[in-house]
């Protein structure tokens, strides 16, 4: 099975999560910001914080482990994210993580995993959610990732 895609006990609620991380600085302080939109009954919901200090990809997952945890059940979730680190930790790396007890392998010998604790957070979402995920590009005039975007921006600028 493809990490990216998630399948636990059948979800009835369809849902679009759009998210974004943004940072001043790397690391510095950042926000993080998601929309969710329900498709059966069209309500949509934002929200977004940040961080004093953080890295942008901290920022990316922090977006997305919050609008998979704001579901209040199970929910087949298409994820939308311009966030590269994100969707290949998702459909490329996550297993082999999880293989190698959340380290990653450097030549023949492992290492520390960064973000460790937000990764396996993530793992933890995707065993209640039936997740899916689409790469957008970032800052091209996605209506949902621009206002992600301008959300998590307006959530680290209270830090500066």
């Amino acid at each position: 099975m493809d990490a990216a895609t998630s399948t636990p006990s059948q979800p009835t609620r369809m849902i679009h999560l759009f998210t974004d991380g943004a940072c001043s600085g790397n690391p510095g302080p950042g926000g993080w910001a998601y929309v969710l939109r329900d498709l059966q009954s069209g309500t949509e919901k934002e929200c977004s914080g940040g961080l004093v200090e953080t890295t942008n990809n901290q920022m990316e997952m922090l977006a997305v482990i919050r609008g998979l945890e704001a579901l209040k059940r199970p929910c087949k979730v298409t994820l939308y994210s311009d966030s590269s680190y994100v969707g290949q930790g998702l459909s490329k790396w996550m297993a082999g993580w999880k293989r190698n007890g959340w380290r990653r392998k450097v030549g023949t010998k492992f290492a520390e995993l960064k973000n460790a604790e937000l990764w396996k957070e993530l793992d933890r979402q995707l065993q209640i959610h039936a997740v899916t995920f689409e790469h957008v590009k970032g800052h091209s005039g996605h209506e949902e990732n621009e206002r992600c975007d301008q959300l998590a921006v307006a959530a680290y600028q209270r830090f500066l």
